[in-house]
């Protein structure tokens, strides 16, 4: 059933392009030697890149904290810290409010310095940022220390991850009957022990049992929050996800028993020259496993805010009532996807990172040892 209105729906999505009528508008472009000239583009054109541009802007991290953008331009919302160090002029901090979302240059400590697409650079007063032919800036960037947006929510998410699990574990004192928020989460946590760790792990799972639950609730509280209306897209964000990979590959080495490295460096129960052969490969498999991980969680992401914000914009581009019913009803089944989505992410994440864990401690019986073994 679901499978036909979505069919349905996507028929309608299509039959609507006949409706959309749109008239030729006049805008400005900035050619590679800077200079504006105009050029007439038809207006589904205009909000297409519009449209583009906002999906662009909201899948990239930011300085300040903005809930909704009026029609006229004004962003509702409120600043945040922005730190950074210039090799030449130090330390500066300010709150983003001060670049005004990129439209006023701002000096300090002799230097100007200026927001252009969520990337402080150094430049002149007037605030001349220089493109390539890829319209890439070429000015200095400077080390960028500001808590973003993306900052703020994990800063939250932990906050509120104390706040939950304390509470969960104070509860247990005087009752073993959850209480609160532990009737919701005590499955998902004897899931993550009995179903992930115990399978994957082995008898040492306990002492992988904090990180496990750490990672999938911060995962999946993380992924919730990216879902609502203000939503950021922490999870979409590379440099994150790399960084849980990093702590999952970092437990992986350091908890790794001697049978593990041994079957890396020195492959047993293979001829020498076998050995050498497979050394290399096991070596950059060790390093593929973390890489898969930050790239399945980014991808899956990304790609869901992308497609959910693009049946959206369908609608400012066709402008028809029948693209005003069929791409809202879409868009709707598709996020209760979405929320599917957040929840096996931080499911798959955790589950490889118990495999990993496991692989690292697994005792491996070689032919010699169970020979000795059954006697």
């Amino acid at each position: 059933m679901l499978k036909r209105v979505v069919l349905v729906l996507g028929f309608l999505s299509i039959f609507s392009t006949s409706f959309a009528q749109h008239e030729a508008v006049e805008v400005k472009e900035t050619n590679t030697h800077g200079v504006e000239a105009p050029v007439v583009v038809s207006e589904a054109d205009q909000v297409r890149k519009e449209n583009k541009d906002f999906i662009n802007h909201h899948l990239l991290d930011a300085h300040s904290f903005d809930i909704m953008v009026t029609k006229e331009g004004k962003h509702i919302g409120f600043p945040l810290p922005v730190i950074f160090y210039d090799k030449v002029n130090g330390f500066h901090a300010m709150m983003s409010s001060a670049f005004h979302h990129g439209e006023k240059v701002v000096e300090s400590k002799g230097g100007h310095y200026k927001l252009f697409h969520e990337k402080i650079y150094k430049t002149d007063a007037s605030g001349t940022i220089n493109l390539d032919e890829a319209h890439h800036a070429t000015n200095e960037k400077v080390l960028d220390l500001s808590i973003t947006k993306s900052v703020l929510m994990i800063v939250v998410v932990s906050l509120l991850m104390i706040f939950i699990f304390g509470g969960i574990a104070r509860s247990y004192k005087n009752s073993l009957v959850p209480s609160g928020a532990g009737k919701i989460l005590e499955p998902l946590i004897l899931f993550i022990r009995d179903d992930i760790a115990k399978p994957n792990i082995g008898p040492k799972y306990k002492k992988y049992m904090g990180y496990l639950l750490t990672i999938f609730f911060f995962i999946l509280f993380l992924n919730i929050f990216g879902l609502l209306p203000f939503g950021i897209n922490v999870t979409g964000n590379i440099a994150i996800t790399a960084a849980l990979a990093i702590f999952t590959f970092l437990i992986t080495q350091f908890t790794a028993n001697k049978t593990y490295w041994q079957h890396i460096f020195w492959m047993p129960g293979l001829p020498w020259p076998m050995k050498i052969v497979m050394m290399p490969i096991e070596i950059i498999g060790m390093f593929i496993k973390p890489f898969a991980l930050l790239i399945r969680l980014f991808a899956n992401m990304t790609a869901g805010h992308i497609v959910i914000m693009s049946l959206i914009a369908m609608i400012y581009v066709f402008k028809n009532v029948i693209a005003g019913v069929a791409f809202p009803l879409l868009t709707f089944v598709l996020y209760l996807l979405e929320i599917l989505v957040a929840f096996l992410q931080a499911y798959i994440f955790t589950m490889l990172s118990a495999v990993y864990f496991g692989m690292a401690n697994e005792e491996h019986a070689h032919e010699g040892e169970q020979g000795v073994a059954h006697h």
